[in-house]
């Protein structure tokens, strides 16, 4: 029997599950699911010239009650960004207490074939840790190679507007090319076209396991 009432987003950075899925962060929350949203870094070293250093903290907490998520599900770790190949086995532990505190049926998080180095190890650690849970990698093709688009889950016009406006929060990014919603709109309408939908986010099947 598929039991996906339990659901743990695993971002390296703060932003990282709102780009990858936010979409569907925010029709499971509608659904009634208990979700969980760690994030690993802050990403003060990155944080542009100018804005406080905390900024990314604050937009999390803003992103993350816009989607609905309780407060006290939200995780955040302070892991030095670019430099989570020095703390593998630390996050290993920390995503081992995840797994045995949340005990999730099914855990969304970067993909393998990320090319971002932190990214990376949240993916490969990620497994690790989960080994025994469904699994599923979300797209992120600013940075993806060979992401295999074989998942898909449907959205509605009010998913795809939490997912932008969770996005807004992070003043802090929208120099990037990614965070505009017109990029948001189009890889997710994209994404519905290929799977009968509206709109859609797409997810590579790293583990699938029905208990």
């Amino acid at each position: 029997m598929i039991n996906l009432n339990k659901i743990l987003i695993l971002g390296p950075h703060t932003d990282d599950g709102e780009f990858g899925c936010g979409g569907t962060i925010a029709k499971f929350i509608e659904e009634g699911k208990e979700l969980y949203y760690a994030t690993f870094s802050c990403a003060e070293e990155s944080v542009p010239e100018g804005l406080p250093k905390d900024i990314l903290l604050k937009e999390v907490k803003a992103s993350s009650k816009v989607l609905g998520i309780p407060e006290d599900n939200l995780l955040i770790y302070r892991y030095p960004v670019r430099k989570f190949d020095h703390y593998r086995q630390d996050i290993l532990e920390d995503l081992v207490r995840l797994r045995n505190d949340i005990n999730p049926d099914l855990v969304l998080m970067t993909s393998p074939h990320d090319l971002h180095q932190d990214h990376y190890v949240i993916a490969t650690e990620g497994l690790r840790a989960f080994k025994f849970t469904s699994i599923l990698g979300y797209e992120m093709p600013w940075n993806n190679i060979n992401f295999e688009t074989r998942s898909f889950i449907h959205l509605e016009e009010r998913h795809i507007q939490k997912k932008l406006d969770s996005v807004k929060c992070y003043r802090s990014q929208t120099g990037r090319k990614y965070a505009n919603e017109e990029f948001i709109r189009g890889l997710a309408t994209t994404r519905g076209v290929q799977c009968g939908a509206n709109y859609a986010e797409t997810f590579e099947v790293i583990r699938w396991i029905i208990k």
